[in-house]
């Protein structure tokens, strides 16, 4: 990203209004619709698969996030790379391995988020977006917090959780001058950080998206704190089943089409029917309608994945496949093992006592060898030698159970 100095007009908040589209637009629009179904079908995914499972599953995309967001950015780190960073096993080539920390600081920002508990003024507030910022950038290497402009010689760094403090031009996108920030996000707290009626707040979620980004209060990262912030304003807002899904995915997969609607969104208003305020209402209406198809489509795909039958089918297609050979460095599998993933994906859990109970008549020995081999290739975990054994999601077996995922 190029940045140069901005000679622009002095901006007061009312440049980056409407900041919502107003009610009669919201009304006449599609909006209303999709929030409701986007509502209704996130809490349906939220109650398909037992707790346990959920809780296995968010950690899991907390790495899909990871990798989808910063690809966004230019970081193609995969997924089972940054697991492994989290591990402490990183790549010895240097430029790999900051790239692998890189995506692991937005992994640990995921966590962090989780932690806070904040309300949704909170969450919206100068201070704790800057504090979101630090986390990110804390933990990642010098290179990432380079800055570069027109005149390579002349770069400078990043200071986590600090606003910029320079005017600057991104593309053809003129942001408020650094002395106004602090003006236009107690704007933006007062507009996004307010709990409104129906299903305004989940159309709110997606406008604050854009006018963040629009706002652009970092020299850098801006898009990557967008997305945390937009994943956690839905979760704040009771949009459950966040987590389960990944906006991240569907917005790198349109990658074009979300920097295009980005853009739009950024243009003055275009005529007597467009709104009241500096920017375009309709094109703000239009982000919000991409925003909203583009979470209804990582739901759906979600969802489909955590069908019932369609999950079992490919448990076997995967044991399958390690029983034909068709997956380097794993030998075969015992014909228990089947059932046995199967039951641990049902019910997230699974007791001891249950699979001999499950396997009557066959020798303790063979159960426990079973069992060993299981839990040694991680496909299923314990958190010690007498708690119940759960479902686990090994690489070897990812694209298996959700194929497509990291595509």
């Amino acid at each position: 990203m190029i940045y140069r100095q901005a000679l622009g007009k002095t901006m007061t908040p009312s440049f980056a209004e409407p900041y919502l589209p107003s009610e009669q637009s919201i009304a006449r629009s599609v909006l209303p619709e999709k929030a409701l179904e986007l509502e209704r079908k996130s809490s349906a995914l939220a109650g398909k698969a037992a707790a346990p499972v959920k809780l296995i599953l968010e950690k899991h995309m907390r790495a899909v996030n990871s990798y989808f967001s910063n690809l966004i950015e230019g970081n193609n780190t995969k997924p089972w790379a940054i697991r492994r960073a989290a591990t402490g096993d990183l790549s010895a080539d240097a430029t790999a391995r900051g790239l692998q920390l890189e995506s692991l600081a937005h992994m640990q920002a995921q966590d962090w988020l989780r932690e806070q508990n904040v309300d949704l003024k909170t969450l919206c507030s100068r201070d704790f977006l800057c504090e979101l910022h630090r986390v990110l950038y804390q933990t990642m290497p010098d290179s990432a917090l380079l800055i570069t402009n027109d005149t390579p010689k002349n770069g400078s760094t990043l200071v986590p959780g600090a606003f910029r403090n320079r005017d600057v031009i991104v593309g053809r996108h003129v942001p408020p001058e650094a002395n106004d920030l602090h003006s236009f996000m107690s704007r933006f707290q007062d507009v996004y950080g307010s709990k409104r009626a129906g299903l305004t707040p989940i159309i709110a979620g997606m406008a604050a998206h854009h006018r963040l980004v629009w706002i652009h209060p970092f020299l850098d990262g801006n898009g990557r704190v967008a997305r945390l912030f937009t994943d956690e304003y839905l979760r704040q807002i009771g949009v459950s089943g966040v987590g389960l899904w990944v906006m991240s995915r569907g917005l790198a997969r349109s990658h074009a089409q979300y920097k295009l609607r980005l853009h739009q969104a950024d243009i003055p208003r275009q005529g007597d029917y467009d709104g009241r305020g500096n920017l375009s209402e309709k094109e703000l209406i239009a982000f919000c309608d991409y925003m909203l198809d583009t979470a209804l489509d990582q739901v759906d795909y979600t969802a489909e994945l955590l069908q019932f039958d369609g999950m079992i089918q490919r448990i076997n297609r995967y044991v399958q496949a390690r029983n034909e050979g068709r997956i380097p460095r794993y030998g075969k599998l015992p014909p228990e093992a089947s059932a046995l993933l199967e039951r641990a994906f049902v019910t997230g859990t699974i007791e001891r006592r249950e699979i001999y109970e499950m396997f009557h008549g066959r020798s303790e020995r063979t159960i426990r060898a079973t069992v060993q081999q299981l839990k040694a290739e991680g496909l299923l975990s314990e958190t010690s030698s007498c708690s119940p054994l759960s479902w686990a999601i090994p690489e070897h077996a990812e694209s298996y159970y959700f194929p497509e995922l990291n595509s």
